[in-house]
Order: structure tokens, then C-alpha cells, then sequence
């Protein structure tokens, strides 16, 4: 997990190119596209997925934090509930990507990952791992947020 704030005096203008590019994240592509692997932040079953769409958004071809995504499953244990090749629904609660707020600070995660959550929209497992955006608690998503071990 990286918090970067813009500073405006920096020492020289390479390290102002540096931490500009970080904050708009130039050369590193922008939020999720499809078929982006992506790691599962329950314990449903499931280790990696890929993203093969975004539900409710017509002609829509990435996805942000809080988006509901449809997924393809790479990789699961071998006793869970969700196995390989299954498809699901899952909400994205972390990002490579910054995510810019409010008060003008951007929160970056070290990976790109997702909840697996049913069509109420309740995720599947019974626990969360790792972080997640505070931007989730604004979309509704209070389960997965009292799952979590950590909102930042």
C-alpha cells in the first residue's frame, strides 16, 4: 500500500516528473481492462481471476474500486465452493491504480483485487483479506467493509 501527496516545492524537476508520473500513472495503463488477472481477497476458494466484463455499465471496457465486475477463474484451491473455469461476479476493491480524493491525497494498493459477492450483492465468503479503499463504504458495500481487516 502506497499514500503519495503532491508536494509543490521539489528539490528538482526530475523528482517532480517522477512523483507526477506516480500520481497520474503515465506508462502504467489506467484501472482494470479486460482480461486483467486479478488476485481474491476472500477465502471462497478462488486465487486468481480475469476480468471478462463490467455489469451495468453499457460500452464500458475498465473497471475502478467499486465496480461490479464479472470474472473468470484461473486458478482455486481444491476443496472450495468456486472451482476453476467457474464464472462469478466480483466487486474491486483494490487497485494499482491512485485513486485520487477529496482532500487531494491518492491511496495506490500493491495489487489489483477483488471480492467474489453473490447477485444481492453479499460476498460469498466469510472473510477479507487485506485492505480495502474507503471509497466502498459511499457504494453500499458495508458488509465487505466490516469484513475487512483494514479501510484505508
Amino acid at each position: 500500500m502506497l499514500i503519495v501527496r503532491l508536494i509543490n516545492k521539489c528539490p528538482t524537476v526530475e523528482s517532480f516528473k517522477v512523483s507526477t508520473q506516480l500520481l497520474t500513472g503515465e506508462g502504467t495503463g489506467k484501472m482494470i481492462y479486460l482480461k486483467s488477472v486479478l488476485d481474491v481477497a476472500d477465502n471462497t476458494g478462488a486465487r486468481k481471476a480475469a476480468m471478462i466484463g463490467v455489469l451495468n455499465a453499457k460500452g464500458k471496457s475498465w473497471a475502478q474500486v467499486g465496480d461490479v465486475i464479472k470474472v473468470h477463474v484461473k486458478e482455486a484451491s481444491p476443496d472450495s465452493a468456486i472451482k476453476k473455469g467457474d464464472m462469478a461476479k466480483g466487486v474491486i476493491v483494490r487497485t494499482k491504480f491512485p485513486i485520487r480524493r477529496q482532500d487531494g491525497t491518492y491511496v495506490r494498493f500493491d495489487t489489483n483485487a477483488i471480492v467474489i459477492i453473490d447477485d444481492g450483492g453479499n460476498p460469498r465468503g466469510t472473510r477479507v483479506f487485506g485492505p480495502v479503499a474507503r471509497e466502498l463504504r459511499n457504494m453500499e458495500y458495508m458488509k465487505i467493509i466490516s469484513l475487512a481487516p483494514e479501510v484505508v
